[in-house]
């Protein structure tokens, strides 16, 4: 059995008031300890606790219930993310229904009950504590398979989200149906700067509900929606939504399925916005050179801002690659450190001119054009591009020199896309 000792390492409070028991290895906590182990929390007057990682059971759940009470009013931190692992469900249930009702008098900002592989039963277990609560400004609800009847719950118990600003959902079983009330909770969430609702299977249905939705977040400062099945249509409807934020600096959508007519809505949205852009990652969207002229008029737009540019997965070849290296050449770019455009197909031309658009710019740190076809030669070429900065260039080996011929015609675009690049 692993041993645990108190901690203050804070959620976001001063660790003068925080009570944290999570660090170390996995914790199963007896019944024979918890007095002591949660003596502090009285005697600090904690305002945040932190039990991850740390699995109680029944007995030691009844003998932490009236300290938690005692304390309930004071706190406005609360994480219980992964304290059930191991636990038959029955036993689960029981314990988060005890800290649920030991809870419930506290008015929390910040509720992350993660981890816990809740279901609809356990989202309901935590009734009492989520009734009570009408300030929530973070909440947090990862890998907790929330299906289509658990979302549901969340958003019926759930009294208020005025004053939300994250909210988080990932590695849950959504769905279309549950994304619906995921939607319907964004719309209640008039404030909400920080939404993740990524690799939640959702569908085009779900991610065109909830695009929409999203268009009432005119505050919203970062959004991840990755690894769902958005598809075109979805993504069109989020266009119109990304027009309204003008404080959006992050944005997460890879693998949605965008393909090209998607991504040129979404990036047409993203450079005509007022947003300061300093995260874009759109990989895994089956986006070719057809969206690239799109891709590189939004980044010229956000040159000023732009540090991350992530579009590996995709289909953008050397016509493509040489396009969005035009714009990274052509605008100062002062922020950007990390470009992205591993397994896109792209030869050594591409590469090349890529490597050219970056090399030598005050900030940057990586390119990864690994995945591609450069050949041997077009290797060598690389690594005398950045010579004089060898930790740039990311790792090439996963690079394919035997990689597909390009037919005649393409050769032909390619050369005339080529004499628009200035060498440095």
């Amino acid at each position: 059995m692993d041993s645990i000792a108190s901690t203050s390492k804070p959620i976001t409070s001063t660790p003068e008031s925080s009570f944290d028991i999570s660090g170390g290895c996995r914790a199963f906590i007896e019944p024979d300890g918890v007095e002591e182990l949660l003596k502090p929390l009285i005697e600090a007057g904690s305002t945040s606790i932190c039990f991850s990682n740390c699995s109680f059971g029944l007995e030691a759940a009844v003998i932490a219930a009236p300290i938690l009470l005692s304390i309930s009013e004071q706190l406005t931190e609360v994480d219980l993310s992964d304290f059930m692992a191991r636990r038959p469900e029955t036993e689960a249930l029981e314990v988060i229904t005890i800290f649920s009702e030991a809870l419930q008098e506290s008015d929390l900002r910040y509720l992350n009950i993660s981890n816990n592989a809740l279901g609809e039963k356990g989202v309901r277990a935590f009734g009492q504590l989520l009734r009570s609560q009408c300030n929530l400004e973070e909440l947090y609800l990862m890998n907790d398979g929330i299906s289509e009847q658990a979302a549901k719950a969340v958003c019926d118990l759930i009294p208020s989200t005025k004053k939300l600003k994250v909210l988080h959902f990932h590695n849950d079983m959504t769905g279309d149906e549950g994304a619906i009330s995921i939607a319907r909770l964004v719309i209640k969430s008039p404030v909400l700067e920080d939404f993740r609702c990524s690799s939640t299977r959702v569908g085009p249905q779900g991610g065109f509900v909830l695009s929409e939705a999203l268009g009432n977040s005119t505050n919203l400062k970062k959004l991840d929606l990755r690894d769902n099945m958005f598809g075109v249509i979805a993504g069109i409807a989020l266009s119109e939504s990304l027009l309204v934020f003008s404080n959006l600096t992050e944005v997460y959508l890879s693998y949605l399925s965008l393909e090209d007519e998607g991504t040129i809505a979404i990036v047409n949205a993203l450079k005509n916005s007022a947003s300061a852009l300093e995260v874009l990652e759109m990989a895994g969207n089956d986006i070719t050179s057809e969206a690239a002229p799109a891709l590189a008029a939004c980044l010229t737009a956000k040159n000023a801002t732009l540090t991350k540019l992530v579009l590996s997965e995709n289909e953008l070849k050397d016509i493509g690659a040489i396009v969005i290296a035009n714009a990274l050449f052509k605008d100062e770019f002062g922020k950007l450190t990390e470009v992205d455009l591993s397994t896109n197909e792209i030869r050594t031309a591409g590469a090349r001119v890529l490597s050219q658009a970056v090399v030598g710019k005050p900030w940057f740190k990586l390119l990864n054009i690994n995945g591609n076809y450069i050949s041997d030669e077009g290797v060598d070429n690389l690594k005398e591009i950045f010579r004089k900065f060898p930790n740039v260039l990311g790792p090439l080996d996963d690079n394919d020199p035997e990689g597909e011929e390009y037919d005649d015609d393409t050769e032909d675009e390619l050369e005339s896309k080529l004499k628009d690049f200035q060498i440095k």
